[in-house]
């Protein structure tokens, strides 16, 4: 992993699903380029070895579906950190895989409370201190599924273009007010996540991409921590692709 020493000196970053797979990546990476991290999960356990593996300042434990939850983990974090610079928003499930004529109700409602639901709440209720601040970078973690679509995958596919949707939107909105707003769209890369899944699927989706292989997590953090520093200053509303040629656009 190459590092850029002290791109993040004096920021201060939430990022959800932080104690494993992507969100630990990034944490890692912020940390060793100088910035300062609270992270959001609702493993507590994990949260608190990943607390200690990354050296974050800050670990909330919480389910981002439960507004009133991310509300008060926005303040506890602002007072934990001091302020809030960057938030990455990578907390999210895959759900069921199934096809929509039989997919579960109840796991379709799942994946949309977390994947948009929870990832909206944590927007809006950091957003306003990147406002007051005027300066903010926030990263929302979609998918190539959510441009493309996978079969069997209709609640993950919709939901992270619904994520997609949302960061066009909310990057328009603060243009022009110090906030950059940007989603990271992977192909599917090696991630605790690929455990939600069966092996089928995963092989289809490997399939898929053109360089043979799944991604790693430190390629699509890399990408992210771009997303999240200074450098990225005058793209937004946008996608960045970490996909090994999957998407067509």
């Amino acid at each position: 992993m190459t590092t850029f020493a002290d791109r993040y000196a004096g920021r201060t970053a939430i990022i959800t699903g932080g104690a494993s797979g992507l969100g630990k990546a990034v944490a890692r990476r912020i940390v060793a380029e100088g910035g300062t991290v609270a992270l959001w999960d609702q493993n507590a356990d994990a949260l608190t070895a990943a607390r200690d593996e990354v050296g974050a300042a800050s670990v909330v434990a919480l389910d981002v579906a439960d507004r009133a939850a991310v509300e008060a983990a926005a303040s506890e974090s602002l007072a934990a950190l001091g302020k809030i610079d960057i938030l990455v928003a990578s907390a999210g499930i895959t759900g069921a895989t199934a096809p929509v004529h039989e997919y579960p109700v109840d796991s379709w409602l799942r994946v949309f409370d977390i994947n948009v639901n929870g990832l909206f709440y944590c927007c809006r209720a950091i957003v306003p201190y990147m406002l007051a601040a005027g300066y903010g970078r926030i990263v929302n973690v979609a998918s190539v599924a959510g441009k493309e679509g996978n079969p069997d995958a209709s609640a993950y596919s919709a939901s992270k273009a619904a994520v997609i949707g949302l960061t066009k939107s909310l990057g328009k909105e603060l243009a022009g007010k110090g906030v950059i707003v940007n989603a990271l769209t992977p192909a599917t890369f090696e991630s605790p996540i690929l455990a939600q899944l069966p092996q089928s699927q995963v092989d289809y989706m490997r399939s898929k991409i053109p360089m043979g292989r799944l991604g790693e997590v430190e390629e699509s953090a890399a990408m992210v921590c771009f997303m999240a520093s200074e450098e990225c200053s005058f793209t937004t509303a946008s996608t960045f692709d970490t996909s090994g040629g999957r998407t067509t656009f």
